[in-house]
């Protein structure tokens, strides 16, 4: 009987150390995934963190060029929120179907020249580093007059303006650094229009600025 106790005995501890070493083993393994669960989401967690401050960086480098653009001299551009474009405030009053500048008189070149210098000014002064190019279209419009050489005279008159800003043929890596000078023709159909929309309205230039930003974390 006591021998029989014994083994009874032996048999509860040998199945207690059995258990215990499983409920370690489990333990173990649980421990083990949970920390690495635990180290994925903090790596997903501080990757998402990555993303977030180099957003954050691009929003606070974008508000800063919109503040610096709204610097753009009001006495030649008046902005246009719905298109976010600036029309260039000037009445040129180009001859039909000509794109010669020295069809208009000397004082609307004077003006005109005043607001090319207005801004490249404005240009030269926007936030710049490796990763901030920047777009500078031209834009030329003509009124709604159905001639059919609208779309290129708008384009040649926008190509006649910047050559009278910058000059013939001009080098615009020097003149503006980080920027890109685009000459478009809208013709009759661009936009915005001013109403009614007969001739001589919306015979004139429309200037936009894109910021191009690169990656920031660069």
């Amino acid at each position: 009987m006591a021998k029989s106790n014994e083994k009874m005995r032996d048999f509860f501890w040998l199945s207690y150390s059995d258990l215990m070493t499983s409920l370690f083993f489990v333990m173990f393994v649980l421990f083990v995934l949970v920390y690495t669960m635990q180290n994925k989401t903090i790596g997903e967690l501080n990757e998402k963190n990555k993303t977030l401050n180099t957003a954050k960086e691009e929003l606070d480098k974008i508000n800063e060029i919109r503040e610096s653009l709204e610097n753009i001299d009001g006495k030649y551009f008046i902005y246009n929120e719905t298109y976010k474009k600036h029309i260039l405030n000037i009445s040129v009053g180009f001859k039909t179907g000509s794109a010669n500048m020295m069809d208009m008189s000397k004082n609307v070149r004077d003006q005109l020249r005043d607001a090319g210098k207005s801004l490249e000014k404005l240009m030269k002064s926007l936030p710049t580093n490796q990763n901030i190019r920047y777009l500078l279209v031209i834009e030329g419009q003509a009124s709604r007059d159905g001639a059919p050489i609208n779309d290129e005279l708008s384009y040649r008159r926008a190509i006649a303006l910047r050559n009278f800003w910058f000059g013939l043929n001009p080098n615009l890596n020097n003149v503006l650094p980080n920027c890109e000078v685009v000459i478009a023709g809208s013709g009759q159909y661009g936009v915005p229009r001013d109403l009614p929309d007969i001739p001589p309205a919306n015979q004139r230039f429309l200037i936009t600025i894109i910021p191009k930003i690169g990656e920031m974390n660069k």
